[in-house]
């Protein structure tokens, strides 16, 4: 029988048959705008020309390769860490260990994919592999969370996440029982949260050198790399101190994040775009900005809360709560609420913009983006509400905006 705890959290994304039509809509629509990138309409919008058959999505050499990428991420992991972090406590007041070296992976996988072109291995070929590659990533998530949904039920009631424990078991399965999820010291919560995914969105080849290609890959770059320099931040979000590792988020980290949000230059690949170095200044100005504020409003809040009495972050105004952490109410957390979602919006505008204003398709993400962004804003709220109460009422009054000054 699986183990019980106290009382459930309120059950989200419209419960279990919420859970059930993402179970199907989330790799349907994946699928959707990898066929649309490449057709020759490019809608975001209306079916596809065709459907691929079993014999285009299934490749015993794709499903060779991505367990060879998964292997290849797996022993860069287990190299030598420049540094082991400790996570948050947990609910029996212990803390994980986790190794930083997601920056050293990307490094060394960068060095790898350019001694396999110039060893002639036929790298360039990927951009048509990515259909099957995209379903074996799809079934390898599908099996994983079943893996991980059945090693839950064997998990002590300290190591349950707070959602995920309705005693629905599509709903259990889609959010995800365990929290930390691991094997001896391998965490696969915070293996997938950064490495297979991430580091695969970008070690994709994609087309030929136009600007709009080199923008599209020099903007998201630029992001992967700050993601993974500054690994140990994940250690506070949401994904690794709440929520439970189901499906939701492997397939995010698996399937969504490389085949998605690679969509732009998917979309450049099979439509080339004309960008005259004026347009292409200002684009590059708007991500400088999005990066500016994401990067101040994460570094300050990091510092914060590593160091309170720092000298970058000890002039700052901040609202004592009852659990004896303070809320910053000044500098970039007292523009908004939210000042790095609103950086990350302004990226990816940034990252559509080089595919020009003839089709929707590119902007997907974007609105993608956007809604994921407010609804994770909204969970923000609510746990900010239950955790810290009247000192976050005071800070929502005196920070009435959320994401965007004057408008949200």
């Amino acid at each position: 029988m699986a183990p019980t705890q106290g009382p459930r959290a309120p059950l989200e994304f419209g419960g279990p048959l919420g859970a059930a039509a993402l179970l199907l809509l989330l790799p349907a629509t994946m699928f959707h705008l990898l066929l649309a990138a490449r057709s020759g309409p490019a809608r975001l919008l209306g079916p596809p020309a065709s459907l691929p058959g079993l014999e285009v999505l299934w490749s015993p050499r794709a499903l060779l390769l991505w367990l060879a990428w998964l292997g290849l991420q797996a022993a860069l992991y287990l190299l030598p860490a420049r540094k082991v972090a400790e996570g948050q406590e947990l609910k029996d007041k212990s803390r994980l260990r986790y190794p930083i070296n997601g920056f050293q992976a990307l490094v060394l996988t960068a060095l790898l994919v350019g001694l396999g072109m110039s060893a002639g291995l036929p790298l360039g070929a990927l951009p048509e592999m990515l259909l099957p590659l995209a379903f074996v990533a799809t079934l390898t998530a599908f099996i994983f969370s079943l893996f991980l949904y059945m090693k839950a039920q064997v998990a002590p009631v300290s190591a349950l996440a707070p959602g995920g424990n309705s005693g629905n078991p599509i709903y259990d399965f889609f959010l995800g029982r365990e929290l930390n999820p691991r094997i001896c010291f391998f965490d696969f919560k915070y293996f997938c949260e950064l490495r297979p995914g991430l580091i695969g969105w970008e070690a994709e080849l994609r087309g030929s050198p136009s600007l709009a290609m080199w923008l599209v890959n020099g903007f998201q770059l630029l992001y992967v790399g700050d993601a993974l320099w500054h690994e140990e931040a994940v250690l506070t979000t949401m994904d690794i101190t709440h929520d439970g590792f189901g499906f939701m988020l492997a397939f995010g980290d698996m399937a969504w994040v490389p085949f998605t949000y690679s969509l732009q230059a998917q979309f450049l690949l099979h439509h080339p775009q004309p960008l005259g170095l004026p347009m292409a200044s200002v684009i590059c100005l708007i991500n400088a900005t999005g990066y500016y504020i994401f990067r101040g409003a994460n570094s300050q809040k990091n510092t914060f809360r590593k160091n309170p009495s720092d000298p970058r972050v000890a002039g700052l105004e901040t609202i004592s709560t009852a659990t004896g952490r303070k809320l910053l109410v000044s500098g970039w957390w007292g523009m908004v609420r939210h000042p790095n979602y609103l950086g990350d919006l302004i990226m990816a505008l940034a990252w559509s913009l080089p595919c020009g204003v003839s089709h929707l398709l590119p902007y997907f993400y974007l609105l993608y983006f956007t809604a994921l962004l407010v609804h994770r804003e909204a969970r923000d709220e609510r746990q900010c509400l239950q955790k810290y109460g009247l000192a976050w009422q005071e800070y929502c009054r005196r920070v009435p905006y959320r994401i965007m000054p004057y408008i949200y």
